[in-house]
Formats: structure tokens, sequence, C-alpha cells
């Protein structure tokens, strides 16, 4: 029975939350269990009891919200401390020694030390910790923000709530590390087997299930999935934990942190290859997916002077396998409309299961790829996903060729209104160039509400085409526009689900400038040169006023954006369209970071030679 006693309950919970963060790391870390599972439960229902009878003793690193707590509304946008990067991809060791050369070369053929770890194949995410207890977790989202997801990560057990004292090594005051979390290969059979007794869709994959997962309002769902977490990298730390990586994942590891058992240490890129070749004889037995071996220099400093380009750091790069290749049946191709206008054919096969999921499109990505393969309607047809993730047509089995195979032709009409199309010179692109298309209208409102854009999260594709069907979307500030009598005058639409449409649009108000460039569909504008743009001008009114040599001598802005910019900016529809969103309250500001390291070289003078 719980005691009355507050301050003798203190003292238990106390002693029960050491207890229970004792087992769990000589479980999941060490992989030394001490007690029963009998034991273990017995221990976290006392404290659970405990804990429901002194709510006000209820501490946030509690082993008690393993279990998960009450759901909760939406996911807040958080911001990272520190940039969580993408990393460069290679398919062949030979690009993998290139990777080599120019390090050394960077570093003038310094002494250089490798860390190889296996690519988890998972959800990327950060945690951050403040005094050794878990503050914060958070999805990479588009590398400057991502969702607060600290409800779910605190579901899973192999993330530690409180971090583990190491004698040695006092723990940072503010401390943030990387990793990827993971479904394991038997959870996800099992939870699979369930869906399938249940009636249920099933998942395509664990990294798909893992997504899909920390989507999860309801913490209780994520704890019953059992998800795992291991760290390959860090974020902001107070201080230094060691001069190396690899001396700084023991530490973390001491600490608390999970970490592959596979990783090593290596002098030179010769055994990085061999690890590569080794490594992929047993990767397929390991308990989880991976798909391929991150290379990282290991030394802090020399990282610190190799840098970073504009999407990733140049002192690591992850080496994933060929893909898996299937052969099927081309049934038909259709040309699906982008959001610029652009057709894209893509094939619809006889389904066949590659790489963990069952394909029945791929893409054929155009005219001249469809010409080069001499791929025609009813071929046996070779497919593969390209870094596992996009299903393609890579070839034609000619011997199996029917004697009725169909040449593909290229369209003369566009598929979704019927206007003429256009081959644009010295591409292969066609384009539907009618500007009131309206499947063009759906890709870019598509786009233009995407996560890494306006971020409206409950506008989703159907959605989106019932609005536009209905004549309720005709332009991006129409979406600022829709009152609730719009929504539930479509079909299947809730007074809740309503409210959250608009909920989500009120909430997409505050995105920053930077989001709003990359959302309107301008030409060679994405994501990083958004930032760019939104950083160096603050306001759409400076931009606007930019001429192209303005533009060409931004850091990072060459002359084709800058023209794409200038162009938008001054065609009739750009200003329509910026004009149509101020009116409806959309005109965000951004103020320039303080010490602009673009600056740095004011009233110097450089001399180049070459």
């Amino acid at each position: 029975m719980p005691s009355a006693n507050p301050s003798a309950a203190a003292r238990r919970i106390e002693e029960l939350r050491d207890e229970i963060n004792h087992h769990n790391y000589l479980y999941y870390v060490e992989a030394k269990p001490a007690v029963s599972d009998q034991k273990y439960d017995a221990l976290m229902r006392e404290l659970a009891e405990l804990e429901a009878a002194h709510p006000e003793l209820r501490s946030p690193d509690s082993p008690t919200l393993r279990v998960g707590g009450q759901p909760i509304d939406s996911f807040r946008t958080v911001e990272h401390s520190v940039r969580m990067m993408s990393i460069d991809n290679t398919y062949d060791a030979a690009e993998v020694r290139q990777f080599d050369q120019r390090v050394r070369k960077a570093l003038d053929a310094e002494a250089i030390f490798y860390v190889v770890e296996p690519k988890v194949d998972g959800v990327a995410v950060g945690l951050r910790y403040e005094k050794g207890v878990l503050v914060l977790g958070a999805t990479r989202g588009d590398g400057l923000h991502g969702d607060d997801i600290t409800a779910n990560v605190r579901t899973i057990r192999t993330i530690p709530l409180r971090l583990h004292e190491a004698a040695k090594h006092p723990i940072p005051g503010i401390l943030e590390v990387r990793g990827e979390i993971f479904m394991p290969n038997a959870e996800f059979q099992r939870i699979n087997q369930q869906r399938q007794q249940a009636d249920e869709p099933l998942f395509v994959n664990p990294r798909n299930s893992t997504a899909g997962t920390l989507k999860q309002l309801d913490p209780k769902v994520v704890a019953a999935r059992k998800l795992r977490f291991v760290l390959h990298g860090l974020g902001q730390v107070e201080g230094t934990i060691a001069d190396g990586y690899w001396e700084s994942l023991k530490i973390l590891h001491q600490w608390g942190f999970p970490i592959t058992e596979h990783s090593q240490r290596l002098g030179n890129v010769d055994e990085v290859v061999a690890f590569i070749e080794k490594f992929d004889k047993i990767r397929r037995t390991l308990a989880y997916q991976t798909d391929g071996v991150v290379v990282k220099v290991d030394s802090l400093a020399q990282r610190e002077r190799l840098g970073y380009t504009s999407k990733s750091p140049r002192w690591v790069v992850a080496f994933k396998y060929p893909a898996e290749q299937m052969q099927t049946v081309l049934r038909d191709v259709r040309w699906q409309v982008g959001k610029g206008g652009k057709l894209t054919p893509v094939a619809d096969l006889e389904p066949v299961f590659v790489a963990g999921t069952t394909v029945t499109h791929a893409s054929l990505h155009n005219i001249e790829q469809i010409d080069r393969l001499d791929v025609r309607l009813g071929d046996s047809v070779t497919i593969e996903k390209a870094g596992e993730i996009i299903p393609q047509v890579v070839g034609v089995i000619l011997a199996k060729r029917p004697a009725k195979a169909v040449k593909i032709a290229a369209p003369t009409h566009c598929p979704a209104c019927g206007s003429a199309v256009v081959k644009l010179e010295g591409t292969p692109d066609i384009r539907c160039t009618n500007p009131d298309c309206v499947e063009q209208l759906k890709r870019r409102v598509a786009a233009f509400c995407g996560r890494r854009q306006m971020d409206i999260e409950h506008l989703g594709e159907a959605l989106i085409e019932q609005l536009v069907d209905a004549g309720l979307v005709k332009t991006f500030a129409d979406i600022f526009r829709l009152t609730k009598d719009d929504l539930l005058s479509l079909e299947r639409m809730a007074d809740k689900s309503a409210q959250n449409v608009l909920d989500s649009i009120a909430a997409s108000r505050q995105r920053s400038l930077d989001r709003l460039l990359a959302a309107l569909g301008i030409r060679h504008i994405g994501v990083t040169v958004a930032l760019v743009l939104a950083q160096h001008f603050g306001s759409l009114a400076e931009l606007a006023k930019a001429g192209k040599e303005t533009l060409s001598a931004v850091n990072e802005i060459g002359p084709v954006i800058a023209e794409s910019v200038y162009d938008f900016f001054h065609s009739e529809i750009g200003q329509k369209t910026i004009a149509e969103l101020k009116d409806a309250g959309i005109d965000p500001k951004m103020t320039k970071p303080a010490g602009d390291q673009k600056q740095s070289l004011a009233g110097k003078t450089l001399v180049v030679t070459g």
C-alpha cells in the first residue's frame, strides 16, 4: 500500500526511481539484466501507486512515463539549437576513396582516423538534456525546425530520462545528442500480425511504421510499439566531452545511451572499404533494418576545419548498398501533371515486392528515358528503389518482349485540362502551358501546404482536391479565407475535422518568411535558398525591390536563381500572388542574424590567383 507519510513516500519514490533506472541501464545499455521481469514489473507498480497517491512528487524523468501519458492535441514546432544536417550518400567504394582524398587534401595529409557505424534505417531525432534530465525530443524536420515529440520519446525505454552518472566524466549542463529511432524487425512482424488479425491495413516497412508511430498524438500507442533508439551524433554541448567522436561515444554509452554494436574506429580508407564489404554479409541477419554504413572523421578538431556545405558536413559520408532489383510487367503509362506544369510518366506495374514493400507504380522520369530504355507497354521490366525509397524502371528484358508490345508516345495534350503541351528546347521536359490547369493548381496548393513550407497539417492532398474542385481554393490566399461553412459543405467533413483544418491554417499564419518563400513555387527556390534570401532581405517588399545584380551578389545566389526570383516578383502572376497574400494578412518579416558572417570580409582586399 502507498505510504500516507509524504516524507517517507518521497524517499521511497526516489529509491524506486534510482533502482528502476539502474535496471533499465543494465538491460538496455549493458545487456546484462539483473532481475526478473516479474521483479521489475513489481517495482514499476509500486512506483506508479506511490505517484498516484502523491501526484505532487511525480517528476518529468519518472520511469512511469514509459507507459505513456495523456494524449496531446498537436505537435508544436521547435527550433534546433544546432542545425540537423543531411549526409551526402554514395553507392560506390571508389567514391568512398574519393571522399578520403578530399579529406586528406583539406587536412594537409594529417593522420586521420575514421569511425564507421551501421546506417540504421529509422527516423532521425534530437534529444536535449539539461542537468542530466531529458527536456526535449524533436524530429529533424527541415533541419532547422522539427516537431516536439517529447511525450512520445519518453515512452522509448532505450532513451534515458535521466543520465547515468559516470565518476570520471561529469555530465554537461546542456547536452544534445542525435540518433535514430527505429522499430526492430521482430516488433514490426508482431504488430503486422496483430493488424492482420484485426483486419487493419498492414505497415509496409519498419521505417514507415516508426515514422507513423512517432506522429501518434497518444503516447500510450507509442509505448505499446516498443521502438528503440541508437545514438549517432552530437548537437549542442556545454563544454567538451572528448577530443574525438570515438572517445565521446564511450563516455555517452556510460551515461546511458545505446550505440551500435558494430561500430569501429579505423586507421585508413582501405580498412573502411573492407568493413563495408564485410558488413554487407551480415547486415541482413541483424535485428533491425540497415541500408548502409556511415563513415565519419573521428577528430572533432579536424571536423571543425573541414566544415560544411549548405546541406551537409564535409567530414562524413554515407555508403549505401546497391538497391534490390526485381522484374515485373509494365501494364500502362500515365502522365502526371506537376505544380509547374511538367508532365512526368508513371509506370503502372504488375504488383511486385521490392526492398520491403509491394510496388505497383514506378517513375519513368521523362520521354527521353522512355526512348533510351525503349520500354513498351507489355514489356517485362527491371525495377529498383532509388535510395531504397522511390521505385523506378531501370531496364527492359528484351528476350521477354511480347509481339504486341506497344511503343509509348509523348503526349500532345495535357491529361488534366486538354491544353496543348510543349517540349522545352534543350531539355527532356514536356509542359502544360495553361496557367489555369486545375491539376497544376492542386499540386501548387499541396506544395504550399507542405511540411517544409507553410506546414498546414490538416490540409492534405485529398482535401485540397475537394477544395479546388469545388472552386473554394483558386489561389494561395483563398486558403486563408476559408470558413467553417465552406469546409462543412464538402463530403465526409465533420465539425471537429473542419475546426482542425481552420486551426492548422491559423497556426500557419505565424510561419517565417523563408517558409513562405519556399512555398511560393518559384523555380530553383528550395528550403535552403529561401532561408538565405529571407535572412538577407528580411521582407517580401525588400526582395521585390531587388534587381538581378543585387540578388546575384548575395552569398549562395547565382545568376540563374537571381533571374528566377526577379522574374517572379516582376511578373503579373507573381505580383498578384503577393498582393493577395498580403491582403489575407500573410506578410512575414525576418530579422537578419546578428554577427552575419557574410560581412566578415568587409573593408578587406582579396587577391585570388589560379
